[in-house]
């Protein structure tokens, strides 16, 4: 699960209802400033039990580089609704609604899609749908398949008990699991408040069906360097120490792909929170790239 560090939106973003095709999505938007030449548009796909705010610190200092940014709650999360029903979080669904987000932000053009952990499964999937839409893709903090055995225990140990218990039943019981293993909550009470709330506000059927998703995902690797030899510009972005997904797997699935590798340095399974600056600086530089090389092309 990944902590925000702060809550307080930076001067270049806003929060909003963005209407879709698909229905009402909680989006956080950065918008470069009028001085800023605009360089394109990206979307940022959140992982599992996580929300937009987990790219909060990303949209000012990717804004004053000239990318507007919208990060979003997938359906189910935090505020974006979500029906009582698990198939409705299928991959397809959560596909679709990406792609109606990059309509609604960005009609007539490809977009620049980062997905972080979960969300780098759903932006691999997008990518095979439709990389006609796409500018470019950044996996961050994903791998090639199903998340790592110890995940796969854990996910099946939720999908045990949320049908049995309530939100706050299950809320308890992971808070008591994580101070036995010296895990400590945030010590910023309004930090500690959201994660409670972001975790009541999620649907329990999403957080089953994208449970499932994480620990049967097949490897897909083949078909996306099929894209990327097409001309899909691609990164992988990685914490140092990562628990979900081990570092050599990441790495290997760059190299599989033939992508750079980046790795961020003092930072485990959420880099975009964990060093944001450096993370913004490393997903503005690989944009720029990409888009000088268009114009060139």
């Amino acid at each position: 699960m990944s902590t925000p560090r702060f809550l307080t939106l930076p001067g270049t973003v806003r929060s909003r209802r963005l209407a879709t095709g698909r229905g009402l999505f909680a989006v956080l938007e950065s918008t470069p400033p009028s001085a800023v030449p605009s360089l394109g548009t990206a979307v940022l796909v959140p992982g599992f039990t996580g929300s937009k705010e987990d790219f909060i610190a990303l949209g000012d200092p990717l804004a004053r580089r000239g990318f507007h940014t919208v990060s979003v709650d997938q359906r189910g999360q935090h505020e974006t609704a979500g029906p009582a029903d698990p198939a409705a979080y299928s991959r397809d669904a959560l596909v679709a609604d990406v792609l109606a987000i990059a309509d609604a932000v960005a009609p007539g053009e490809s977009i620049h899609l980062v997905g972080h952990s979960f969300g780098g499964l759903v932006g691999r999937s997008v990518a095979l749908r439709a990389p006609d839409r796409l500018a470019s893709l950044t996996l961050m903090s994903t791998g090639p398949a199903a998340i790592c055995p110890d995940e796969v225990t854990r996910l099946l140990m939720l999908e045990e008990v949320l049908p049995a218990l309530s939100r706050q039943e299950v809320w308890d019981a992971m808070r008591a699991v994580e101070l036995e293993a010296g895990l400590l909550p945030p010590t910023d009470p309004a930090i500690a408040a959201f994660v409670h709330a972001r975790w009541l506000g999620t649907t329990p059927e999403g957080l089953l069906g994208m449970a499932e998703q994480l620990r049967t995902e097949p490897d897909r690797v083949a078909e996306l360097a099929a894209l990327v030899a097409a001309g899909l510009p691609a990164l992988v972005v990685s914490g140092a120490e990562d628990y979900a997904w081990p570092l050599p797997w990441q790495a290997a699935m760059a190299d599989r792909l033939g992508v750079p590798h980046v790795v961020i340095p003092d930072t485990h399974h959420s880099p975009n929170v964990e060093s944001p600056d450096a993370t913004a600086a490393v997903l503005a530089d690989f944009w720029a790239r990409v888009a000088a090389y268009a114009d060139r092309a």
